[in-house]
């Protein structure tokens, strides 16, 4: 590969001027607490398991980023609400100093709830009083506040995932929203392959607008010519696996996984059970009958892998799937549909056939690239420089966007990353073969 941009990567933000930015700042805020809205106090507090975090813990922590990270520094006279809060709400900052440990973020019954939301307002009231000031685009301070933004929408999506976990585990089956059971879609039998070129191609974010630095700096690397599924794997694909024998076929599976399957007993993706003989999934609205046609869902990627060689095919490489992506709208069946689930491939519209659907929304992609630094990366310098960069190592890249995704919070260079037993999140997978 060869470096194209060599500069020390900054995320920039987006253009437009500051009332822009403030009025996407506030509305994301309100979105946060509308997303909170359905939830009782006793739901917003617990943990379902370690990889999770109470509903109150996201709240709290997406508005100590803004204090952290912006207010003390660049509003004057600004007063921190709580000094005990950096201990219960910093993530994994290690410069910031010590935290509560992320098993036991459960166990913060203090501060409340009320507490939780007055901070908030705290900080929302010095947030405008900062905008009141005068942000200039251009400056370290509206960078800084894209960057708070973007975060909190990913804690966005996090809550939902993790209500979601917590949910599963209830005997009651609750649903975070109400509602009958959605019409199930068209499903379509036969799985189409697009072609691509190969070549040298340019990989990565080309730097002008918002991204994280774990997408840049672009940069060149040979691509070898490739088909890809013009549609994620379905829920009855993934059935025909399963009556096959998939989760006892050691063939299938890479050793790691093999040992998590018989260890954590794994017979069907995650909140998959049975009722009355048929397979049902819960889902944030409740549990419902397993859609055929909707894109299976909550796997992880041995799962992901397994089926690829069941099906004699393989993952694509982030790379393949990020030149697929290239020139696509970035819309699809994410937060703003409403939908909540995952559900069936549209269509092909006139003159679409030679171009994949479902590349933003419905679930997360897994790829088979281990989720490592691009060539010439380099983090960015302080604390934020803890964000992305030391993570990447024994985990796997996954693109796309889910249904809880935040509209407008993805891209063809973003890059997601979970450990390859993780399956609590909404994810999936697309197939891909050499030409």
């Amino acid at each position: 590969m060869t470096i194209v941009d060599r500069k020390l990567h900054r995320s920039a933000p987006r253009a437009g001027n500051a009332d822009d930015q403030a009025q996407r700042l506030f509305a994301t805020r309100k979105l946060s607490l509308d997303l909170a809205a359905p939830l009782s106090p006793e739901d917003q507090v617990v943990q379902a398991m370690e990889d999770a975090s109470p509903t109150k813990w996201h709240l709290a922590h997406v508005t100590w980023f803004f204090e952290t990270f912006i207010l003390q520094s660049h509003l004057p006279g600004y007063k921190i609400f709580d000094e005990k809060f950096n201990f219960c709400f910093n993530s994994y900052y290690e410069s910031l100093g010590e935290r509560q440990p992320r098993p036991r973020r459960g166990l913060l019954t203090r501060p409340s709830s009320a507490e939780v939301l007055a901070y908030r307002a705290h900080i929302d009231e010095a947030l405008h009083a900062l905008f009141a000031r005068g942000v200039d685009p251009a400056s370290e301070i509206a960078r800084l506040v894209e960057v708070g933004i973007n975060h909190e929408q990913q804690h966005q999506e996090l809550l939902l995932t993790d209500i979601l976990a917590l949910f599963a585990q209830s005997p009651l089956r609750p649903a975070y929203r109400e509602a009958a059971a959605l019409p199930q879609g068209n499903a379509d039998p036969w799985l189409s392959y697009i072609a691509f070129e190969g070549g040298i191609r340019e990989a990565g974010h080309p730097g002008d607008g918002f991204h994280w630095d774990n997408e840049a700096p672009r940069h060149r690397l040979l691509i070898h010519p490739f088909n890809l599924a013009d549609r994620l794997i379905s829920n009855a694909e993934w059935l025909e696996f399963m009556r096959a024998g998939g989760y006892a076929n050691a063939a299938l599976w890479l050793a790691d996984g093999w040992a998590v399957v018989n260890r954590e007993g794994w017979q069907a993706p995650n909140y998959w059970e049975k009722c009355n003989g048929e397979w049902h999934q819960m889902s944030l609205r409740g549990l419902q009958p397993i859609d055929p046609a909707a894109p299976v869902c909550h796997i992880s990627y041995y799962e992901a892998d397994a089926y690829a060689r069941f099906a004699g095919k393989r993952l694509p490489t982030e790379f393949e799937w990020e030149i697929a992506a290239a020139g696509l709208a970035t819309t699809g069946n994410t937060l703003g549909s409403g939908v909540l689930t995952p559900h069936a491939a549209p269509e092909h519209s006139a003159g679409t056939c030679d171009r994949p659907r479902q590349m933003f929304g419905d679930v997360w992609e897994w790829t088979q690239s281990a989720y490592l630094p691009y060539p010439g990366y380099r983090p960015p310098v302080g604390a934020l420089g803890e964000y992305n960069g030391k993570f990447m190592v024994s985990q796997q890249v996954l693109r796309g966007a889910s249904c809880v995704t935040p509209d407008g919070h993805s891209r063809p260079t973003y890059r997601n990353f979970f450990y390859p037993q993780q399956r609590w999140q909404f994810m999936g997978l697309r197939l891909a073969e050499d030409a």
